[in-house]
């Protein structure tokens, strides 16, 4: 276990929650309204990389997708497991370093979803090849702009995220949206980076 890994299963035992229940609201605007086609290339499949306590893999697994989430906390993973198991939802839960996690050959997703994992962009770059045609890959963090204009988020300007980063590290995807948005919390606005991205349908 590296330290990173021990101060993340340290975070996550000593809180009942760090991050909030339900999905960010960016995600939920975004994705709330998209049908988990299961007949589909992918079918209805969604992959939750840096799931943490599992908000997101549980709110997708609710919303009838086939959810993988991926983190390198057992601990964080093994609370989104048991709220699943509570309400009676099926989400595939894989502790693994999102660096370094591949999916098995013949798998193909039709939602990656990337909330606020903040590591180097090549390692968005490896989830365009997971994308079934027509799939989307969605991309929610913190901006580099955040760190004079925001509040929280890391503090390591190599690991914030820009447009131009997000649009480079997705290319021969097709980009739906990439912006900054403005998220308002108790402490003040912080400014987000999304992206939205698809892999050609033909």
């Amino acid at each position: 276990m590296t330290d990173r890994q021990r101060r993340w299963d340290e975070r996550y035992a000593a809180s009942d929650r760090v991050w909030s229940a339900g999905p960010n609201a960016e995600v939920e605007r975004i994705v709330g309204g998209w049908n988990p086609d299961r007949t589909g290339p992918g079918g209805g499949r969604a992959l939750d990389l840096g799931a943490g306590e599992g908000r997101h893999a549980v709110w997708l697994a609710a919303r009838g997708w086939r959810v993988t989430a991926v983190d390198f906390s057992a601990v964080g993973l093994g609370k989104g497991e048991a709220e699943a198991s509570a309400r009676g939802l099926r989400v595939d839960w894989a502790v693994a370093d999102a660096r370094s996690w591949q999916p098995a050959d013949d798998v193909l997703f039709d939602l990656v979803l990337v909330a606020y994992l903040h590591l180097p962009e090549d390692v968005l770059s490896r989830t365009t090849r997971w994308l079934a045609p027509g799939g989307a890959l969605v991309v929610v963090g913190h901006a580099l702009r955040n760190l004079t204009d925001g509040v929280g988020g890391p503090s390591d300007p190599a690991l914030l995220h820009t447009a131009e980063a997000l649009r480079a590290a997705t290319a021969g995807l097709t980009v739906e949206r990439c912006e900054e948005v403005v998220r308002p919390t108790d402490a003040g606005d912080a400014i987000d980076v999304v992206l939205v991205a698809r892999r050609p349908a033909g």
